[in-house]
């Protein structure tokens, strides 16, 4: 029966003319090529190399044999590396680097589908600055960047929304924001309580600009929980008003934990980019990453 190893062992020795270079490049010891050299020789009837002073010349079956496999041999150990190269990456530990308030929801689909993920938290700058020094594999941004050094991809769009309990009585403020009545509808969610993960409320801050086209709202939040599941986990149990990413949402809505008070057409989606270093030997997961991510994101409330 033919041994592939014998087939892989030739052409090493046919493309360097030489036991010992082959044997360094199988990392192997000289006596064994020669010894598999000499098992396919008498496999295939033909003597396949002849000795010369300085290495070995292919006899002219040895030039037959490798044009008739050489093909074969290569699609075989592009296969070998391609599986390879699929189970180191199975076990290898990559590094996203992503915001809190976006973690909240795309950390359980990152997790479902890797086994070994490094997380970091921080704004969209510094998780920039990590990735363009290769010291994070992939990060998760709401802000495009676009060096020599970097690649991106749009992987989805978020928008905020403004959510509240179940048990909240929101039919005056519908009335209201339907009449286009603005001025009170502000003053309806001014008297509402008010919960936020930031104590900067830079959530509730751009809403208003797009919504009521003010710089800063009036109202002052009166819980603020710096996590924003946490948040909204609190707000679905009690009372009151929050803004918040609609992916973010979508869970709590979808389970009547949270009703969708106002998803405004004035308030702009924005989108989210997956940024990686150029020449870091991660397309797979990067094209796997993004794949995920724009599952995700592609079923927004």
């Amino acid at each position: 029966m033919v041994n592939l190893e014998w087939y892989r062992t030739f052409k090493a020795v046919y493309k360097n003319g030489n036991f010992s270079i082959a044997a360094k490049e199988l990392f192997m010891s000289q006596p064994a090529v020669s010894q598999q050299i000499s098992m396919l020789e008498a496999h295939v009837g033909n003597k396949l190399f002849n000795r010369k002073s300085k290495g070995v010349e292919p006899t002219e079956y040895a030039k037959l044999l490798n044009n008739l496999i050489i093909d074969a041999l290569d699609r075989l150990e592009n296969v070998e590396n391609t599986f390879r190269t699929k189970a180191q990456d199975s076990v290898r530990l990559i590094s996203v680097g992503i915001s809190k308030d976006l973690f909240n929801s795309v950390g359980s689909t990152l997790i479902s589908k890797f086994d070994f993920i490094d997380f970091t938290f921080a704004e969209d700058d510094a998780l920039f600055a990590l990735v363009d020094a290769k010291k994070l594999d992939f990060a998760i941004l709401r802000k495009q960047f676009e060096t020599f050094d970097t690649i991106y991809e749009i992987v989805g769009k978020i928008k905020l929304v403004m959510v509240a309990p179940m048990n909240l009585d929101a039919s005056e403020f519908r009335q209201k924001l339907k009449a286009d009545n603005y001025t009170e509808t502000e003053q309806w969610l001014n008297d509402q309580k008010w919960y936020c993960h930031d104590a900067r409320i830079g959530h509730i801050k751009l809403f208003w600009l797009h919504a009521f086209n003010k710089k800063r709202p009036s109202m002052v939040p009166n819980y603020i929980i710096p996590s924003e599941s946490e948040m909204l986990e609190m707000l679905s149990r009690n009372s009151g008003v929050a803004i918040t990413w609609n992916c973010n949402a979508r869970r709590y809505i979808k389970e009547n934990k949270l009703q969708l008070l106002w998803n405004s057409f004035h308030v702009p989606e924005e989108f989210v980019y997956l940024l990686t270093a150029k020449n870091n030997n991660l397309n797979s997961f990067f094209e796997s990453i993004s794949k995920e991510l724009k599952l995700f994101f592609g079923n927004r409330i």
